[in-house]
């Protein structure tokens, strides 16, 4: 039986600025709770017990451990009593299978393991991965996806397979969709056999760690195809999301809202088009507020909407595909479109937020517009502002009436 689950966390998270400036990508908020917790769920109700974080760095090992230590958390708030988390060792790693490696040497891990990167969403039947991966008798099983959009290929890892699903070769990130061998993109979900700790382990691995070529897609792959070591690819069904830039986040976020039940959520439908969490007495009493604000039409909801905890909101507030994360006040007069606020936040009136993402404990001013932008943690956005296709670090202060266009704040 599969149990141990490896998640490489390496990385800096550049694709995803500000929001990743300080904080773990793997700990980012995504639908009001850490973006990896979703996978750990995911993964933990089909059996994996044992996961172990790949972190390098102090901010990422800080708070990935911070929040979830050793499972504790997961253990009490979803009923899984096995779960156990542990940690990469303070060694640098050089790519995200040196971490694998490093772990599995540090654990003595020599069984089959699932290796899934840190930003990943993902639907997958695991016993059906894993009766492929033995069925196949693979030294590697990667999750394979295929792609519809082939302007997307590019930007992935793209495999050329045989009659039987084997990887004859594999291109890492092609630089135009005629060098593609195919449209299945590496999902960068692997099952790895026992004897993955021998060859991660062989002298030629290691040579090549020494000149810094340990990424599993452009160079521990290719190496054990060229060693014809059995790498197959097993094709991924349900959804998947490489949730590395802020337009593939917002995507998540909304395809997930739509399609998760309210139960994985954490949520419970309050109208048609709003799902608000919290169980507590004052959450409660908060929800029967919130209903009927929507009931008179102080508060306007279509499309898709989560509220969550101890959120409140004023009078003629538009809400329009957005996500509101917890202990955020959102004051009269504002539209929210396409958009997540995360926690903590204070959203002026007359205020207009579309397609962006906000980040956490930031202070929006009265009559800003905030259009195609991130902005950071601890930003304030003084009164008047307007900013689009804006990027703003975290701590970061934006004058009043300031017009800001197509440019990052540092």
């Amino acid at each position: 039986m599969l149990r141990k689950a490896i998640f490489p966390l390496g990385g800096l998270g550049t694709r995803l600025y500000p929001l990743t400036v300080e904080t773990s990508k793997a700990v980012i908020r995504f639908l009001n709770r850490p973006l990896i917790e979703f996978s750990i769920i995911k993964l933990a109700r089909q059996g994996i017990t044992e996961f172990y974080m790949g972190v390098s760095g102090y901010f990422n090992y800080k708070e990935v451990y911070d929040y979830f230590g050793e499972g504790l958390k997961i253990r009490m708030k979803y009923g899984l009593p096995d779960v156990r988390i542990r940690y990469q060792p303070n060694e640098d790693s050089v790519g995200n299978a040196d971490s694998v490696r490093i772990i599995m040497c540090y654990y003595d891990i020599r069984e089959e393991v699932l290796v899934a990167q840190a930003d990943l969403l993902f639907d997958i039947n695991l016993s059906d991965f894993h009766e492929y991966h033995l069925k196949k008798g693979a030294f590697m099983t990667m999750a394979v996806k295929l792609l519809d959009r082939e302007e997307d290929i590019r930007h992935f890892g793209v495999a050329d397979l045989d009659n039987n699903w084997r990887i004859k070769r594999f291109v890492e990130k092609p630089r135009h969709v005629s060098e593609a061998p195919s449209k299945y993109v590496n999902t960068g979900i692997y099952m790895l056999s026992k004897g993955f700790r021998d060859f991660i382990e062989s002298p030629k691995v290691l040579e090549y760690r020494e000149r810094g070529m340990m990424d599993f897609g452009q160079h521990i792959i290719p190496l054990a195809i060229e060693l014809n070591k059995g790498v197959y690819a097993y094709e991924l069904k349900g959804y998947w999301f490489d949730v590395g830039t802020p337009e593939r986040y917002l995507e998540a976020v909304f395809y997930l809202l739509k399609n998760l039940s309210p139960e994985d959520l954490e949520a419970k439908p309050l109208t048609k088009s709003v799902k608000v969490q919290g169980k507590s007495r004052e959450s409660m009493e908060l929800h029967k507020h919130i209903l009927a604000q929507i009931s008179s039409e102080e508060i306007k909801a279509d499309g898709e909407n989560l509220i969550g905890r101890h959120v409140k909101i004023g009078k003629n507030v538009m809400l329009s595909n957005a996500v509101i994360d917890n202990y955020t006040v959102i004051d009269s007069n504002t539209t929210i479109y396409y958009s997540v606020v995360m926690d903590r936040c204070k959203i002026g009136m007359n205020t207009v937020i579309r397609n962006s993402i906000v980040g956490r404990h930031t202070r929006i001013g009265k009559g800003a517009i905030i259009e195609n932008s991130v902005i950071g943690d601890n930003v304030i956005v003084s009164d008047g502002a307007k900013l689009v296709n804006v990027k703003v670090w975290p701590h970061r202060e934006v004058p009043a009436d300031s017009h800001i266009e197509n440019m990052v704040l540092r």
